[in-house]
């Protein structure tokens, strides 16, 4: 896996003060993505070790409120072993801090596939970015079409639980 950024003081991206983790790839390509340098999985730097220990370190002080995963795409299967395996030693961790998630793909898509990160995630924004549909006063979306979802509710309840 590849990512291309790593942020330790993200307020954009989620609720709070978080560390973002920006992967590489994304099969989506939507039209005006904000953030399309990063659809080439070669591209940006190697994922390794150190890199894990040096974003569980930046996510210990008690002001940062979790970890956001975004990219390009962290649901792609390329970018799964290395996420679900960061997902679970943050959430053993941080047992208190949540993990929000930017997808291009729906929820059920995840859930129907078996997603081993979903279960991880906190709070997913679902869906493509659609230029069409965008709406600049949107918190933490850029298109009508996007959910922030409750994850951990909506696999409890097994209905999607929408947030506002």
């Amino acid at each position: 896996m590849n990512y291309h950024s790593i942020k330790k003081y993200d307020v954009a991206n989620g609720k709070g003060i978080r560390v973002s983790l920006f992967c590489s790839g994304c099969s989506h390509h939507c039209k005006d993505c904000f953030n399309s340098e990063t659809w080439d999985p070669d591209s940006g730097k190697p994922y390794t070790k150190e890199t894990q220990i040096e974003i569980l370190k930046a996510c210990e002080p008690d002001y940062i409120s979790g970890l956001s995963l975004l990219g390009g795409e962290p649901m792609e299967e390329y970018n799964q072993v290395e996420l679900v395996n960061l997902a679970q030693k943050f959430k053993e961790k941080f047992p208190n801090k949540d993990i929000w998630c930017w997808s291009g793909y729906l929820f059920e898509e995840l859930k129907d596939n078996n997603s081993e990160l979903l279960p991880l995630i906190d709070y997913l924004i679902d869906g493509e970015f659609k230029v069409e549909e965008k709406d600049l006063r949107l918190k933490w979306m850029g298109s009508t079409n996007q959910r922030l979802i409750d994850v951990q509710k909506s696999l409890k309840n097994n209905n999607i639980e929408i947030l506002n």
